[in-house]
């Protein structure tokens, strides 16, 4: 690690910074509409963005600043294993071309703006609603507390900020300047500035990928000596080299698939795709997507990169901003931080969006303020999404990093019992309404106890997201063993429930809703009065 400041990598970085702060301001005024106190406006972008708004934001939205430092991290640190990511963005695009069109039609009919909208209107249930909702909440805030924690990594590498023994205020500073910024433009623009934002965002990481994947082979002699190096450190370590054991072969399979499935129930992914304006723009976008899948396999590779450049970091999450600061000209180093800096941002502020639609919706207009108007929506929402990240902010000073990483491993864990209720219900109406809320809660019981009895060598709760499957006896992802009981149970208590005659809620979609179009006639009529005709 350089002594001091690097004070070329930092000016670039400050450049970029201020460019997507100056850019994430005038975005409220990018495509305004007419009425902007709603939450189709401020917290969807007027559902009005096209196929390459769309797919930059999606991208901006799934491939974060933790994805760009903890999947090569993982790769420094436990080889071949953590390219698990990989297969798991693969498997996930085919599976939402089943599904995400059916959402996005039956939610511009209604004027659904979250998941829990759906499921309350769905299955006539405040209850599966509400518990959807908190779900949605639990697991955001970890995950927005995990890209602070990328910024502060690029900080950490550039000097900025002082030693371990600089006042805590000094230290801090440049994240909390950074939390303001983001804050302020996303209160002030909410979601078009993230999608104006990731624009750049893309473009700096697929720059700096297409660079790094070239550049650095050629200074460590090619990738012979880059597979040589790291194949020697996990074999010596016990690791045996570079294919993974095959003890741990079930959990590979399982953390990708689990992770496959709870990818798009997360709630900023969902606001990312009905911010789309027509349900072909959310099929294009399926079916180009996968291109960041080519850029997260090539971004992996970064880890091997590191251990063959001989990059040693007691903080994982260090070892690629080390990598780049080691291997770049100053000048391009700061644009690999930009890159990583700007791609926390992005996500950061659709994650708060999300998390605040939900709870706005969901919460308090559901059992708060039943008749809040458009307004008041807005306004609570704005509200809400600058508290969510001053708790993330909170989480990242006062918390270790390790935690906040194993908090937001749980969260996956807890998204994933969302699958039942929402991609269910996109397909069938079979499932009664408290079974689905009993397979949830049995899901989070046992993802959440199994979870807390994983130790690891720093931690003696919550320390991975592993155990071994009942029944089994491998190895395998809590969050995917979870989801099985979920739907177990919740297929067994429908039965009981139909055999009592239990009473079905009052579903207010009907079939054609799932096919519904932008154009189709009769769709913006359906539309509450605060968002007809705010649809384009």
């Amino acid at each position: 690690m350089k002594d001091g400041v690097n004070g070329v990598a930092l000016g670039v970085f400050i450049f970029f910074f201020l460019a997507v702060t100056v850019m994430g301001f005038l975005a409220a005024r990018w495509r305004r509409a007419d009425d902007e106190h709603s939450l189709d406006e401020w917290g969807l972008g007027g559902r009005s963005f096209g196929t390459w708004v769309t797919w930059f934001l999606l991208g901006g939205d799934l491939y974060t600043a933790y994805t760009f430092v903890a999947v090569p991290a993982a790769i420094y640190a436990a080889g071949a294993a953590g390219f698990f990511a990989v297969p798991y963005t693969i498997l996930v695009y085919p599976l939402i071309f089943t599904f995400l069109p059916r959402l996005w039609s039956v939610s511009h009919k209604h004027g659904y703006v979250t998941t829990s909208d759906f499921v309350r209107g769905r299955f006539g249930s405040k209850g599966l609603s509400l518990a959807v909702a908190v779900t949605g909440i639990l697991a955001t805030m970890p995950y927005i507390a995990l890209q602070l924690v990328g910024i502060q990594a690029v900080l950490d590498v550039m000097g900025v900020g002082g030693g371990e023994n600089t006042n805590w205020f000094v230290k801090d500073l440049p994240l909390l300047i950074a939390f303001g910024v983001l804050a302020a433009y996303t209160y002030s623009s909410g979601l078009r500035a993230p999608a104006l934002i990731a624009f750049v965002k893309d473009t700096l990481i697929y720059i700096v990928i297409a660079v790094a994947i070239i550049y650095i082979p050629i200074k460590l002699g090619g990738f012979d000596e880059i597979f040589k190096a790291a194949s020697d450190k996990y074999t010596a370590a016990g690791a045996g080299g570079l294919v993974p054991a095959q003890a741990g072969q079930w959990t590979y399979a399982t953390l990708a698939l689990g992770s496959a499935l709870a990818l798009f129930m997360y709630p900023h992914s969902i606001t990312a795709t009905l911010s789309s304006r027509s349900r072909e723009v959310i099929r294009r976008n399926t079916t180009i997507l996968p291109l960041y899948s080519l850029m997260l396999g090539l971004l992996a590779l970064l880890g091997f990169m590191a251990i063959a450049a001989g990059v040693k970091v007691t903080n994982g999450q260090l070892a690629i901003p080390q990598l780049f600061e080691n291997m770049f000209p100053d000048w391009f180093a700061g644009v690999a931080f930009a890159a990583i800096g700007i791609g926390a941002l992005v996500p950061a502020a659709i994650m708060s969006i999300a998390a605040a639609n939900l709870f706005t919706r969901n919460i308090y207009k559901d059992f708060i303020k039943p008749d809040a108007t458009p307004q008041q929506e807005t306004r609570v929402s704005k509200l809400v999404s600058l508290l969510v990240k001053v708790g993330a902010l909170v989480f990242v000073l006062t918390m270790d990093k390790t935690v906040a990483i194993n908090f937001q491993l749980l969260g996956g864990i807890w998204i994933l019992q969302t699958f039942p209720a929402l991609v269910g219900g996109l397909f069938t109406r079979w499932f009664h309404r408290w079974a689905l809320l009993g397979g949830w809660a049995v899901g989070m019981l046992y993802g959440t106890l199994a979870a807390y009895g994983v130790a690891s060598p720093t931690q003696k709760h919550f320390g991975g997201s592993s155990k071994e499957i009942p029944g089994i006896g491998e190895i395998g992802y809590i969050g995917l063993t979870a989801f099985v009981l979920n739907v177990v149970v919740s297929v067994v208590l429908t039965f009981a429930l139909r055999a009592f005659n239990a009473p079905d809620g009052v579903d207010e979609t009907s079939p054609e809703d799932y096919t519904a179009d932008a154009g189709d006639p009769g769709v913006e009529a359906e539309l509450p009065p605060a968002t007809a005709g705010s649809t384009h």
